[in-house]
C-alpha cells in the first residue's frame, strides 16, 4: 500500500506523481498482490487505460486457497454459498455447488440497463394508434447514459476486484484471475446499470455483469473494440470474448459469490472521486489567490502566524500554499494601517480562506486513507485462511468506510464551491470588487452586459452543491428478508459525489476565467494609471504655476489630486467612460480651490485644468484599453500561481481577454448570407463562440485533467520554496 503521510501536500503531490508515472511508464508497468495498488494507478489502469501483471508470488496464493475450498467441501463442511443458499435463506443445503455459483450470479442480473437497439424508433409515419405514438415519445433524458456505468467506472472495479481476489483469501482458481486480466488487456468492459445496490453484501448486482462477461454470457454485453481507431461499439459478452480469444470462465465451488461478494463497484467509483477532489481542492488554493490579487487584497491573511497560534495542520497547509502562490505579485495591497473610510481588512472569502479550505483538507486525508486502504482489501465472504486452514465467515463486504470518505468528500465541495462562489460574485459586483467595472466588462458599462449571466449560473451551481451535501448513509432500509438491515449505500454516495464533483468542476471553470478576465482589468487600469500620471502632473502644474509666486503648495496639491483621482476611478466604475472623467474631474475642483487662493485667476486656471485634464483622461484610457485588448498580458503583475494558471487559460485552452466584439454573431445582410461559400465551392457555416463555449473548454480541460498538471506545478513550487 502506498505511504499515507499526515501531511495533505505531500499526499496529493505523490499521489499526482504515481498517477503521472503510470502514463509514462511502459507495458506491465503495474504490479497487482493485493496490498500496494495507489488510488492513482487506479485513476490511470480506469480512465487511461494503464496496463497491469500479477506477481507470481500472489498466483500461488490464489492456488492454495482454490484448493482448499475443494479439500473443505470433501471433508463436509458447510460452508456459506458454497454449499449452503444465500443470505436470509443460509438454511438451505445443496450439493450442486458448482450450478449454485450459476444460480446466484444469473439472479443478480436485475437492474434496469437499455440496450441501444430499444432506442430505435420504428417508422410508423401513417399509423395513429396512441400505444404507437406513445412508444415512439422522445426521451426524459439518455437512457443508455441514465441506466449504465461509464466504462471508467467498471474498468477500476474490475482492477480493485482483481487486487482482492490475487490475495489468496477468496478461494477463486487462477483461470477465473486470468480472465478478468485478459478482460481489461482486451478492453472489454461489460454493461452495468448504475442502479440497484445497496453497498451491503457488497455490490452483488452490478459485480454480477462482470461475473456474467467472465462467463461470456450471451445475455450479457460489453464495449469492445479498439478506441484508438475509432471503432469502440456494444456486443454481446460472447462474441466480444470469441473475438478477442478469451475462454469463457466454468464457475467453480465459491466463485460466484467471490466475484459478486464485495466492495469493488464502490471502490471504484470513490477512488475516482478522490483523484477528482484533491485536484479541485488544490485549485481552489490557486483560484483563491488569483481571487486576491483580483480584488487588491493582502497577503497579510496567511501569515504563519495565524496558523501557529491555531495550529490546526489543514489550516497551516493551506495558508502556505496560498502565501507561495501570491509570491512576486504587484496585484497584492500590503497595508500599512493609515488607510481612511475604507476596509481596514479584506473580506470574509479571502481572509478566511485558510480556515475555510483547512478542515476540508483534514477530512479529505482522512477519505484518501479510507479508500486507499479498501481498494487493497479484501471483501467478500467467507475468508479462506490457508495458513490455519480454517474458512471464516464475517462481514468485511460492508462498505461503511467508503460511505464515510464519500460524505466527507460532498461536503467538502459544498464548503469549497461556497467559498468560490463568494469570491466570484464579489469579483463581479462593483459594489465589493475594488474597483472592477460591473460584471467585469471591458466594454462602457451601459452596452455590455458580458457577466450577469454566469453571476446566475455561479448560484445555481452552488445551490445544487448544498443539496448534494446531504448525507445518504442515513438513508438505510431493511432489505433481503430482513437479513440485510445494515447497508451502507455507498454506491449510491459515491455516485452522488462524482456529481457534486462535476458540479464543482463547472463553477471552478466560471471563476476561473472571470478571475482571469479580472486581472487583466486590473493590469489595463495600472497600465492607464502609469501612462496617465505623469500628463496629469503636467497639465495640473502648467494649469496653477501662476496662480501663486509661493508655489510650495502645487506638490501636495498634486499628490493629493491624484489620489483622489485614482479613488474616482474606483467610485465611478459604472459610468461610461464618455462622462465618467469629466465627473472625476468635477469631484476634485472643491479640493483644489481649498488649496489655491480665492482668485479670478484661481477659477479660470481650474476651469482650463478640468476641460484639459478630463479630456486628456478620456483619450488616454480610449487608447490604453485599445491596446491592452489587442494584446492582453497581466502576467508581469501576477504572482507565481496566477501566473501560470492564467497563461494556460489564455495560451493553451485559447480563451480571450473577453468584451461583446469576441462573441458577437456577425449580422449577414440576408439570410442567404448565413451560409458562406468558399473558393472551393464548399460551403461552411459562420460560427462565433459564446461566453459558455470558453467556459465549457475550461471545464473539458478539468475533467480530461490537463487543467491540472499546472495546479500540480504550482503546488511543487510552492513547496520548494517553503520546505517545511
Amino acid at each position: 500500500m502506498e505511504d499515507l503521510t499526515d501531511s495533505y501536500n505531500q499526499t496529493v503531490l505523490v499521489h499526482w506523481n504515481s498517477f503521472t508515472g503510470s502514463l509514462k511508464a511502459s507495458n506491465d508497468n503495474i504490479s497487482l498482490n493485493g496490498q500496494s495498488l495507489s488510488l492513482a494507478q487506479v485513476v490511470a489502469v480506469a480512465r487511461n487505460g494503464s496496463t497491469i501483471h500479477i506477481k507470481d508470488t500472489a498466483l500461488q496464493l490464489v492456488a492454495k486457497s482454490a484448493q482448499m475450498v475443494h479439500q473443505s467441501l470433501e471433508k463436509g463442511e458447510i460452508i456459506y454459498g458454497v454449499n449452503t443458499g444465500f443470505g436470509g435463506s443460509a438454511n438451505t443445503r445443496t450439493k450442486a455447488v458448482e450450478e449454485l455459483q450459476r444460480l446466484l450470479t444469473r439472479g443478480l442480473h436485475y437492474g434496469m440497463l437499455v440496450q441501444p437497439t430499444d432506442l430505435k424508433h420504428r417508422t410508423t409515419k401513417h399509423e395513429s394508434n396512441v400505444m404507437t405514438k406513445l412508444s415512439m415519445s422522445l426521451p426524459l433524458d439518455d437512457p443508455e447514459a441514465a441506466t449504465c456505468m461509464p466504462e471508467s467506472w467498471v474498468r477500476a472495479a474490475m482492477l480493485i476486484r482483481l487486487n482482492s481476489l490475487v490475495t489468496g483469501m477468496s478461494g477463486v482458481q487462477i483461470a477465473t484471475v486470468d480472465s478478468l486480466v485478459h478482460l481489461l488487456e482486451h478492453d472489454i468492459v461489460p454493461r452495468i446499470p448504475i442502479r440497484g445496490s445497496i453497498s451491503a453484501s457488497g455490490d452483488l448486482s452490478p459485480l454480477s455483469y462482470i461475473a456474467g462477461a467472465m462467463q461470456g454470457k450471451a445475455t450479457i454485453t460489453a464495449w469492445t473494440g479498439q478506441r484508438s481507431k475509432g471503432q469502440r461499439r456494444i456486443e454481446r459478452a460472447d462474441v466480444a470474448l470469441h473475438e478477442a480469444g478469451i475462454r469463457p470462465i466454468k464457475l467453480g465451488p465459491k466463485e460466484g459469490l467471490a466475484i459478486v461478494n464485495g466492495t469493488a463497484i464502490s471502490a471504484a467509483v470513490a477512488a475516482l472521486a478522490m483523484h477528482e477532489i484533491h485536484c479541485q481542492a488544490l485549485l481552489s488554493q490557486a483560484l483563491t489567490a488569483m481571487a486576491v490579487e483580483a480584488l487588491v487584497g493582502t497577503d497579510e491573511s496567511f501569515d504563519p502566524l495565524f496558523a501557529r497560534s491555531r495550529p490546526h495542520p489543514g489550516q497551516e497547509e493551506s495558508a502556505r500554499n496560498i502565501n507561495a502562490f501570491l509570491g512576486g505579485s504587484r496585484l497584492v495591497y500590503r497595508s500599512d494601517g493609515s488607510e481612511e473610510a475604507s476596509l481596514r481588512q479584506d473580506r470574509y472569502s479571502i481572509r478566511t480562506a485558510s480556515q475555510w479550505i483547512g478542515p476540508v483538507l483534514e477530512d479529505l486525508l482522512l477519505a484518501h486513507q479510507q479508500v486507499t486502504i479498501e481498494v487493497n482489501s479484501v471483501t467478500d465472504n467467507p475468508l479462506v485462511d490457508t495458513a490455519r486452514q480454517r474458512m471464516l465467515h464475517g462481514g468485511n463486504f460492508q462498505a461503511k468506510a467508503i460511505t464515510s470518505a464519500m460524505e466527507k468528500v460532498r461536503q467538502g465541495c459544498q464548503t469549497i464551491g461556497r467559498m468560490l462562489s463568494v469570491q466570484c460574485t464579489e469579483l463581479i459586483n462593483p459594489a465589493t470588487s475594488r474597483g472592477l467595472p460591473p460584471n467585469l466588462v471591458v466594454d462602457e458599462p451601459s452596452e455590455s452586459y458580458l457577466w450577469k449571466g454566469t453571476d446566475i449560473m455561479v448560484a445555481a451551481l452552488q445551490s445544487e452543491l448544498g443539496f448534494l451535501a446531504n448525507p445518504v448513509g442515513s438513508h438505510v432500509q431493511t432489505a433481503e428478508m430482513g437479513n440485510q438491515a445494515l447497508n451502507s449505500l455507498a454506491l449510491i454516495s459515491a455516485r452522488y459525489t462524482l456529481d457534486a464533483l462535476d458540479v464543482l468542476s463547472q463553477l471552478s471553470a466560471v471563476h476561473l476565467i472571470a478571475v482571469c478576465q479580472a486581472v487583466d482589468l486590473r493590469a489595463m487600469n495600472i497600465n492607464f494609471f502609469e501612462t496617465f500620471h505623469p500628463q496629469f502632473t503636467q497639465l495640473t502644474r502648467d494649469a496653477f504655476k501662476d496662480v501663486e509666486e509661493d508655489q510650495s503648495w502645487l506638490d501636495q496639491c498634486e499628490r493629493t489630486s491624484w489620489a483622489a483621482f485614482k479613488r474616482g476611478m474606483d467610485q465611478t466604475v459604472g459610468m461610461d467612460s464618455s462622462k465618467r472623467f469629466a465627473h472625476i474631474i468635477d469631484l476634485l475642483q472643491p479640493a483644489i480651490l481649498r488649496a489655491t487662493p480665492a482668485s479670478l485667476k484661481t477659477l479660470t486656471a481650474l476651469s482650463t485644468w478640468s476641460e484639459r485634464c478630463s479630456a486628456c483622461a478620456l483619450a488616454q484610457f480610449n487608447l490604453t484599453r485599445e491596446n491592452y485588448i489587442s494584446a492582453p498580458d497581466a502576467t508581469p503583475f501576477l504572482g507565481i500561481a496566477s501566473c501560470r494558471m492564467y497563461r494556460f487559460v489564455r495560451e493553451k485552452l485559447c480563451v480571450p481577454f473577453m468584451q461583446e466584439k469576441t462573441i458577437t454573431t456577425p449580422e449577414p445582410e440576408s439570410a442567404d448570407e448565413r451560409v458562406n461559400g468558399t473558393q472551393s465551392g464548399q460551403q461552411e457555416r459562420i460560427q462565433t463562440p459564446t461566453v459558455s463555449s470558453f467556459m465549457t473548454a475550461v471545464y473539458q480541460a478539468m475533467r480530461t485533467g490537463t487543467m491540472y498538471a499546472p495546479v500540480m506545478e504550482c503546488l511543487r513550487e510552492a513547496i520548494q520554496s517553503n520546505p517545511s
